[in-house]
């Protein structure tokens, strides 16, 4: 794991999730063990239990291995330990700019950023897809043609509640069903298995950034994509929903000129790193707002 924090420090990691899944994959025993884990059935099974109060036995080993901390989000015992992974954040916590013009991350997060072309193939949760593919509609790629393709990478100590980045009137909500797998991309060096993730995507349209599309993408042992609402007005840091257990990712899709998207974040991209973020930190500027705001631009 490869990124830079919001300091702008450079930070190379291997997480204990990390370490398991290269157990799974690359030993023999473990291979044994990743067969039924992929299988559907199992994620559903495991998605009961982890609704179940038992399950909540397992949280305060899981908060001190992945070292999270606790004093960000809201006070309370927990019912399940999906209760507790799709806890909420204290409000104070996190910051918005002011600005409406202002775009913002929907979740906190590793982003990486892409410009959309012909040939891109972007890897998302160890499948490579074009934007046709992700979406499985060949229209509404059309759309994006030579714009931004944004993957904000969510790992299972992050806040698992995610928001909206403009505001607009958003459509219906589109789902995509998945073979659900791991994120870790070192699954492909020893077990060629076929995926494609279960994900839930909708059309946000915005007067100030354009048809913005935001889709939650599910991973290995997510029962659910909770997606509160469909076909009405939403508001720039409202909350759109939350996962259930599993580290899952959030896509944008943006149109050509819609954004002056942070420059980082591209080049943090092409360097190999992902850029650390929070829920409300700016990805980007509405074009020409930066005129707006200063008379003499």
């Amino acid at each position: 794991m490869k990124y830079v924090d919001r300091n702008g420090k450079k930070v190379h990691k291997d997480s204990s999730q990390d370490k398991l899944l290269h157990f799974l994959y690359t030993h023999t025993w473990g291979r044994m063990l990743l067969k039924p884990l992929v299988c559907p059935e199992f994620s559903k099974l495991a998605g009961k239990f982890l609704d179940t109060g038992f399950s909540a036995k397992l949280v305060p080993s899981f908060i001190k291995s992945n070292h999270i901390d606790m004093s960000s989000y809201e006070k309370k015992e927990y019912g399940s330990f999906n209760d507790f992974f799709a806890r909420k954040i204290n409000p104070e916590a996190r910051t918005f700019s002011p600005k409406d013009s202002d775009f913002i991350s929907p979740c906190d997060c590793y982003a990486s950023a892409y410009s959309i072309h012909s040939n891109l193939h972007v890897s998302i949760k160890d499948t490579s897809y074009t934007v046709t593919s992700l979406l499985r509609n060949k229209k509404l790629a059309t759309h994006y043609k030579n714009g931004y393709l944004l993957v904000l990478r969510l790992t299972v100590g992050d806040y698992h509640r995610y928001h909206y980045p403009v505001s607009g009137k958003q459509s219906k909500n589109h789902f995509i069903p998945g073979i659900l797998h791991t994120v870790n991309p070192i699954a492909n060096d020893y077990i060629p298995i076929y995926k494609e993730n279960a994900r839930e995507y909708t059309v946000i349209r915005s007067p100030l950034f354009g048809f913005v599309t935001q889709m939650e993408v599910g991973a290995m042992l997510v029962g659910k994509i909770c997606n509160h609402k469909q076909c009405c007005t939403v508001t720039r840091g409202e909350e759109k929903g939350y996962f259930q257990y599993g580290g899952s990712t959030i896509v944008l899709l943006l149109e050509k000129d819609s954004i002056l998207l942070r420059p980082d974040l591209l080049q943090n991209t092409k360097h190999g790193f992902e850029t650390q973020l929070h829920l409300g930190d700016t990805l980007g500027q509405a074009p020409g707002s930066q005129n707006k705001n200063n008379p003499n631009g």
